[in-house]
């Protein structure tokens, strides 16, 4: 642990206080016995992690004591990761705690290797927490809008995203599913000459063979069985924005091939149509699938490829982004417990 790190330790038991001082002696500890004590030293020294046993006096048979400064500290510091320390038949009370902010619990007797390795989590955390909050701040080498990141690899990314977005050149991001694709590509747009006309998106492997080419395209009125009206398709729509095509590597040939006169030619022509219709747009595509890979095999169109990787950006897994697995995680529990009204971050870390 680094020597800078700071520990309050809220239990009324000397013995228990003496074991963690001594488990923890190569960080800053200080311990409170209840909670005028505990509130005091937390505002004095402001820790990142606190251990909180919730039965403290002067009522140590029950919660209330406990439940009290864990409210005030989520109060003061919503950003600190309390670990609260129970008896071990308590768990409906260990999960009320997490329910209502805490980060973890340890159930009695406890256990210094155990519990150090929970701490030690907790503050890795924290500090990955906090510079992404200070990137934020900075402004200097910050994520995207939207994006969560605080791995050097990502943010590289995101310096060369920032420098192509002004150019008009076609982009095609790579990387797996979850990596930040789409996220990756409204950026782009969005810090663009384009910025304030239409970013259109569509996902190419979630709709129909049949279906995508009139999403994309459009279609006449009458064109086909259903198409009671005239629709504009997606390429039409994003007139003078932006076109996010996602999981372009699922597009099969016939459909590649009327793609690829569409970006040479920049027009389009709706499915029952013989208008041909100019359109101004800048093409941003994505996928998890190896391209190179499809034009050997021959589903994928050599001439395509070369149309949409005008600029190819790649995109690094979650497992060599050290500590996004665990910001993007607790951002989401984070997400999910305010939808929901109750705190489930500790849940997280049992799973």
């Amino acid at each position: 642990m680094a020597d800078n790190r700071k520990l309050l330790i809220v239990d009324d038991d000397t013995g228990i206080q003496r074991q963690l001082r001594w488990s923890f002696e190569e960080i800053d500890v200080e311990v409170a016995g209840d909670r005028e004590e505990a509130i005091a030293k937390f505002r004095s020294m402001a820790p990142p992690v606190v251990t909180l046993d919730l039965g403290l006096p002067p009522d140590p048979d029950n919660t209330t004591e406990g439940f009290a400064i864990l409210e005030q500290i989520m109060s003061l510091a919503p950003d600190t990761k309390v670990i609260v320390v129970t008896g071990q038949d308590d768990h409906e009370n260990a999960l009320l705690a997490v329910r209502r902010g805490a980060y973890d619990f340890y159930n009695k007797p406890i256990d210094s290797d155990t519990l150090a390795l929970l701490v030690d989590r907790a503050y890795h955390l924290y500090e990955l927490e906090e510079e992404n909050r200070r990137l934020q701040r900075s402004g200097k080498n910050a994520p995207l809008q939207g994006l969560i990141t605080a791995a050097p690899e990502m943010l590289k990314v995101c310096q060369f995203v920032e420098k192509v977005a002004p150019t008009d050149v076609t982009v095609l991001l790579l990387g797996e599913s979850g990596t930040g694709k789409e996220l990756l590509a409204r950026a782009v747009h969005d810090q663009s000459n384009r910025a304030s006309a239409p970013f259109s998106a569509i996902n190419c492997a979630a709709i129909p063979e049949n279906l995508l080419e009139s999403e994309l395209f459009g279609h006449e009125k009458g064109a086909f069985t259903g198409a009671v009206k005239q629709t504009k398709g997606k390429i039409e729509l994003a007139d003078g924005g932006t076109l996010f095509l996602d999981e372009i590597g699922d597009v099969l040939l016939p459909l590649q091939v009327k793609l690829l006169r569409f970006l040479q030619e920049r027009v389009v022509e709706r499915i029952g149509g013989r208008k041909q219709i100019d359109v101004d747009v800048r093409i941003v595509c994505a996928t998890n699938q190896n391209l190179e890979e499809l034009m050997i095999a021959g589903t994928f169109r050599e001439d395509l490829y070369y149309r949409i990787s005008e600029l190819v950006v790649n995109i690094p897994r979650l497992a060599d982004r050290g500590g996004d697995p665990e910001l993007l995680t607790h951002a989401f529990v984070s997400q999910f417990s305010d939808q929901q009204g109750k705190k489930f971050g500790a849940l997280v870390e049992k799973l």
